[in-house]
């Protein structure tokens, strides 16, 4: 178990470019003092990509060890969407969440975030329906290191998991619900309506999502601020206290021991250096209580 003695214990990191190979991602966690870390593991906005060379992996293993990272988690291809109808899109969303789970096993990730999907106007019980079954023939066609972790979301249009009832029923009707975990993000959180800026609020929800789904199933925390106002359902991220949650939203997360063992993942907007991520970090690490 890994145990906070002090604020730079904190599970906390940053998403990084893969940008020159993926090992290049863990020297820039490292300098930015990431203790864990989140990439693509292919270019996020195609569907195809060349396979990754065994050397590829062996570097990218050995510098995560190096720089002593807790854990390391990777984001899907934005265009995979598992809640579409029967058709080339859905069939190209499949195959690409296998071949990218397949690639975060061999990078020895431990989840692969992937957003639900939308359900096009077919309905949310359609939706629940279609991810379901998506996840059950990627679970069908082998077994694989890294979970997938399904990410809350906004809620902008017709997309899936904004509501926690979404995500657990989309776990009720996977045949192996062990092997999926649940993703939240903060901006997602505010934006589909919870309002956490204080105590009471902040318990509300957790308490919610324990009796809905279940903390026990919450693998990856993203911690973002959000450009616009509460359940405004639209998804758009800021820097930590620069938004309209404010700094009291992230206190209440830091400082809960339910959240001690979830690596935490910044998704602010970035800028030619580290010095955006690192500014958040530092944060962030100021309101873990002494």
């Amino acid at each position: 178990m890994h145990l906070i003695a002090s604020p730079s214990d904190l599970l906390l990191g940053a998403h990084m470019s893969i940008a020159g190979g993926t090992p290049h991602a863990i020297d820039r966690a490292r300098k930015a003092g990431c203790t864990v870390v989140q990439i693509f593991v292919k270019n996020c906005n195609q569907w195809k990509a060349k396979p990754l060379p065994d050397e590829e992996v062996e570097d990218f293993r050995s510098r995560r060890a190096a720089a002593r990272l807790v854990d390391a988690v990777a984001h899907a291809c934005y265009l995979i969407n598992l809640a579409s109808p029967e058709g080339e899109l859905r069939r190209q969303s499949i195959d690409t969440l296998l071949e990218e789970l397949q690639r975060a096993s061999r990078l020895g990730l431990s989840h692969l975030v992937v957003h639900p999907g939308s359900h096009g106007g077919d309905g949310e019980a359609i939706g629940v329906a279609r991810i379901a079954a998506a996840l059950n023939e990627i679970h069908e066609r082998g077994e694989r290191d890294a979970r997938i972790a399904l990410e809350g979301t906004a809620g902008q249009g017709t997309s899936m998991g904004y509501r926690f009832e979404h995500l657990r029923d989309v776990l009720a009707g996977c045949r192996q619900p062990g092997r999926v975990a649940i993703c939240l993000d903060t901006c997602h959180l505010f934006a589909s309506g919870h309002d956490f800026r204080d105590r009471e609020g902040y318990e509300r929800m957790i308490g919610s999502f324990d009796r809905t789904v279940g903390l026990g199933k919450l693998g990856v925390l993203h911690v973002n601020d959000s450009k616009r106002e509460l359940a405004s359902r639209v998804d758009r991220h800021e820097h930590i206290g620069k938004g309209c949650i404010g700094i009291d939203g992230f206190r209440w997360f830091l400082n809960d021991p339910r959240m001690e063992e979830v690596p935490k993942i910044l998704e602010t907007p970035k800028g030619l250096t580290l010095r955006l991520d690192k500014h958040n970090l530092r944060v962030l690490r100021s309101l873990v209580a002494s």
